[in-house]
């Protein structure tokens, strides 16, 4: 293969994988998320790659005009920058969802303690409720009869069939 049937062979694959990129950030779920700004940068990233792969004299000669020597330095440039972008990106979002979480857990704690602090405090009344109910109600056992005499209660009444106590 000649040298010019390499470069076509090569400017396909980077192209295929530039537009393979953009597909994945257009598709992907997350997309959605993505602010606009952000869209509009990557666009135009993609669209320079694709302008870089198509025309690289172009390049060369845009690096030579701001003092850079070749066009590869140029794109060694702007993907270290667009690198550290991503990274700070990153590290922005990383602890905005930190935060997130942080808060999120406050609120669960501070919740469950109030559910424990109300569930104490219902059960106190529920006990108090049912200790004013046993002391309101008159108590069944030894209670006088019409004939004077000390009923027992049905917890202390034995079997009838029982002749023991006869």
């Amino acid at each position: 293969m000649t040298q010019e049937a390499n470069t076509v062979i090569l400017q396909i694959i980077l192209l295929l994988s530039t537009l393979g990129a953009l597909v994945y950030f257009v598709r992907s779920g997350q997309s959605v998320g993505v602010r606009a700004s952000k869209r509009i940068a990557f666009g135009a990233f993609v669209v320079l790659n694709i302008y870089a792969i198509l025309r690289p004299d172009d390049v060369t000669y845009v690096a030579r005009a701001l003092g850079i020597g070749r066009g590869t330095d140029l794109i060694v440039y702007l993907l270290v920058v667009a690198f550290v972008f991503g990274m700070l990106n990153t590290y922005l979002r990383d602890r905005e969802i930190s935060q997130h979480l942080t808060n999120l857990a406050r609120q669960i704690a501070v919740r469950d303690a109030e559910l424990s602090r109300r569930e104490e405090e219902l059960a106190q009344r529920l006990d108090a409720l049912a200790e004013r109910d046993a002391q309101s109600l008159p108590s069944t056992s030894n209670r006088p009869t019409s004939n004077g005499r000390a009923q027992e209660s049905p917890d202390t009444v034995g079997d009838p069939t029982d002749r023991s106590r006869a």
